[in-house]
């Protein structure tokens, strides 16, 4: 009789996994209290760019996954995986979703069961609130009785090369039982497990990777600000330090960072910092300052470029080429684009929106969503690129279009201005 794992979160992070558990042969029950989208998943809609329908509908009809907003079809599992959001609220964590979460999970807890935390956060979240959570609920004692530990998701959405099969997965425990019946369960559907020796270090680990992105991309958008007044092309600058084959890791400028992590993750270690220790990762605070401003700097510069051609921007017709966080990916959360937008409408501009991969009902209101043709690339008075999505038609986008406005460095010509 195959195991059974409690997957809590079905997004973009506990969807991925449960079919992976799916496919090493667990009975997998995904629990989720969005009706909406458990009933989508019921009937093999896949929502999520990594996860095809046919591959959900796949594991449904093995009869050894099932969906449900309903806690208790996950009563004696042999192992939890939290993987619930973990937002920002007024620049502090809250950790709502992982302490409801606990506490249900408590509740179903039985002697020798495993509990891990996929969420991103600080650290000390693993020993300090979700183990005293699930002891309370459950009469049961960490360690003795069930085994708990931390792994922090790497999903990369819409990544050809990377998955979560393939990708070096971060594992540790409360205890070294704990480990390794974490470590064990990751190894029957992961390449490589990477064994830390707590779950504070994984945690850490976790929140110096997303960290590390979000500094550098602060540092090229910060040079991007200054480079036109320098006379110099960034692109071309990022292009030639990217042939030295050592020291150096390319990053690229754009309208600031979005999604589940970047514009959160650093700031969870910030808020950690200064609540442990009274001082200041300063460099974080920076790149917070920098990434967070990025859409005003675009939509200043945007506002120059009708000024020089005698429009204003109360009253310009703007397209706006993608609105998700990245390419190739329908999330919108947290996405600078959003914000782009959504200043420019506030200063009267009329915006319709080319974005494919994001269902119309979640954009912002006041955008009507287009197809890109020649019509409506002929109406605006700029397009603005800020999602480069593969899928869009770049050529007919500058040989149209009377001025482009690019974030991302994927048009070209005269009538082309780049970040």
């Amino acid at each position: 009789m195959s195991k059974l794992v409690a997957v809590v979160g079905q997004g973009y992070v506990g969807l991925p996994l449960s079919m992976a558990a799916v496919g090493a042969g667990f009975d997998v029950v995904g629990v989720d209290v969005d009706q909406w989208r458990v009933a989508r998943l019921a009937a093999a809609d896949s929502f999520i760019e990594d996860i095809s329908s046919a591959a959900l509908r796949t594991a449904l009809d093995t009869g050894r996954y099932r969906v449900t907003t309903s806690w208790s079809e996950a009563d004696g599992a042999d192992v939890f995986v939290i993987t619930v959001p973990t937002p920002l609220r007024e620049g502090a964590p809250d950790l709502t979703y992982v302490e409801d979460s606990g506490r249900a999970v408590a509740g179903l807890l039985r002697p020798g069961a495993t509990v891990v935390l996929e969420s991103t956060t600080y650290p000390g979240t693993t020993d300090q609130v979700l183990l005293p959570i699930l002891e309370e609920g459950s009469g049961l004692r960490a360690g003795a009785d069930f085994h708990l530990g931390y792994s922090p998701e790497r999903i990369d959405p819409s990544n050809p090369s990377w998955g979560l099969a393939n990708t070096p997965k971060i594992v540790s425990g409360i205890d070294d039982e704990s480990l390794t019946r974490v470590r064990t369960f990751y190894d029957a559907f992961v390449e490589r497990t990477v064994p830390v020796s707590s779950t504070r270090t994984a945690e850490l680990a976790k929140l110096l990777e997303n960290t590390f992105r979000h500094v550098n991309i602060a540092l090229v958008n910060e040079i991007a600000t200054v480079t036109p007044q320098l006379g110099v092309d960034i692109w071309e600058a990022i292009e030639a330090a990217d042939s030295k084959p050592f020291g150096f890791m390319r990053f690229t400028p754009g309208p600031g960072v979005g999604g589940h992590c970047l514009p959160i993750d650093p700031s969870y270690l910030l808020w950690q910092v200064r609540q442990t220790s009274r001082s200041d990762l300063r460099i974080v605070s920076a790149a917070n300052e920098i990434n967070d401003h990025m859409p005003d700097y675009v939509v200043r510069r945007v506002q120059a470029g009708l000024n020089q051609r005698r429009l204003a921007v109360n009253g310009a017709r703007v397209l706006v080429l993608g609105l998700a966080y990245k390419k190739n990916v329908g999330d919108i959360r947290e996405s600078p684009a959003l914000t782009v937008t959504q200043q420019l409408l506030a200063l009267g501009a009329e915006v319709r929106a080319v974005e494919p991969h994001t269902e119309p009902e979640l954009l912002p209101a006041g955008v009507d969503v287009v197809d890109l043709d020649e019509e409506v690339l002929r109406w605006s008075d700029v397009v603005v690129l800020l999602t480069d999505h593969d899928d869009l038609d770049y050529d007919l986008v500058s040989r149209t279009a009377g001025y482009v406005f690019d974030t991302r460095h994927r048009c070209g010509g005269e009538n082309v201005e780049q970040l």
